[in-house]
This record gives structure tokens, C-alpha cells and sequence, in this order.
């Protein structure tokens, strides 16, 4: 994936503003990176429509709203939600072109409590919900959305309160219908990754 040199200075710009500057590098960790390039390229294969909207849940710094603008995804739009009120405005300095433009928005809300009706939205943040907070936030998500889904089994944080043991584990407690699923192997752990829609 090729990014735009105007964005990387747009990064520069939010990590050398930023209250906490190393909170804000951590969205650029390798493992973050190569998870958010993983689910784009996985995503294109299974694009519906020619014009998307995309919502992204506990969208953190807006990393994956700028490589998702970059990638050849055609989209319309993309919301980033956070609960953290410091994340909206590094994700729109982030995203500052787009922002400019009226494509991307940083907003600032609880995943589990916010109306979506994006033609894509994604959740990379699994393990931060426990299964009652998953599935509130689940039944806000439209039956005809297209669902990305992310998690880990890396318990050695204290946040992560709902990893999963494999790919199958997490299926089930996704409870979704998987067009795809898969695995990717990080070197302090594993990433799961499923695109599908509700189950009926």
C-alpha cells in the first residue's frame, strides 16, 4: 500500500501536538499497522457496493480511517467513534485532508450506545467489550451492514477482557455469519479477523 506523503506530515503533525505523544505513537506499532493494512486488504476483496460508508468502532487515533483513504476501497465517508474525548482531535488532524474535505469525522461517543448505519462497520476492538457490552452494540449495527471484526488472545494486558483462543472461538462469540475469517500470526500474538453480516 502506497500512502500519500501529504498524509504521513498529517501524522507528524497530531504525534508532535499531542498531549501524550507516545500514546499516540502506539497507533503506529508494527502490529497495529500490519492489522490495519491485513483487514484492508481482506476488505477489498469483499466490497458490495461501488460508494462506501464506513463507521469505525473505538476508532482510537483515526490510523485506520487514514490507510483505509489511501487503499482502493471507494468510499463516500467514514465516521471514527471513541469513548476517549482526547482521540477526536488527533484522528481529525490525522485525517485532516479528509476532514477539510467533509469525508471523515472524529466523533466522540460510546460504541455500545451509538445509532450506525454505515454501509461498512468495523470493530477491531473486541477484547475491550465484555460479551453483554458486545452484543448491546451488536443489535444497533443494520442487518444489511457488512461487519469487520477484529480480536486477539493477548490476555497480558488488563484491558483485554474478552480475548478469544483461536478463529472459531471467536466466531461464536461474535455471533455473526462469516464470509471469512482468519487468522494472522503477530510475534507477541494472534490476530483474528472475521467480514460478515449479523445472523438472522
Amino acid at each position: 500500500m502506497k500512502v500519500d506523503i501529504q498524509d504521513i506530515l498529517f501524522w507528524m503533525d497530531a504525534i508532535r501536538n499531542s498531549e501524550d505523544r507516545y500514546r499516540t505513537l502506539e497507533s503506529f506499532w508494527k502490529g497495529q499497522i500490519n492489522s490495519k493494512i491485513w483487514l484492508i486488504e481482506k476488505l477489498q476483496e469483499h466490497i458490495e457496493l461501488d460508494d462506501n460508508s464506513i463507521e469505525i468502532c473505538a476508532g482510537w487515533n483515526g490510523v485506520l480511517a487514514s490507510l483505509l483513504f489511501n487503499s482502493n476501497i471507494p468510499i463516500t465517508t467514514i465516521s471514527s467513534i471513541d469513548i476517549d474525548p482526547e482521540c477526536e482531535e488527533v484522528a481529525n488532524t490525522i485525517n485532516k485532508r479528509y476532514h477539510i474535505d467533509g469525508k471523515f469525522q472524529a466523533i466522540t461517543a460510546d460504541m455500545s450506545k451509538y445509532y450506525y448505519g454505515a454501509d461498512i462497520i468495523i470493530n477491531t476492538s473486541c477484547e475491550h467489550l465484555t460479551q453483554e457490552q458486545y452484543e448491546a452494540w451488536l443489535d444497533l449495527v443494520p442487518a444489511d451492514s457488512l461487519i469487520v471484526l477484529q480480536s486477539n488472545n493477548f490476555t497480558d494486558i488488563e484491558e483485554h477482557i474478552r480475548c478469544a483462543f483461536d478463529i472459531d472461538d471467536f466466531v461464536r462469540m461474535s455471533k455473526i455469519n462469516p464470509i471469512y475469517k482468519d487468522t494472522l500470526s503477530l510475534p507477541l500474538y494472534n490476530r483474528y479477523m472475521i467480514i460478515g453480516k449479523r445472523s438472522s
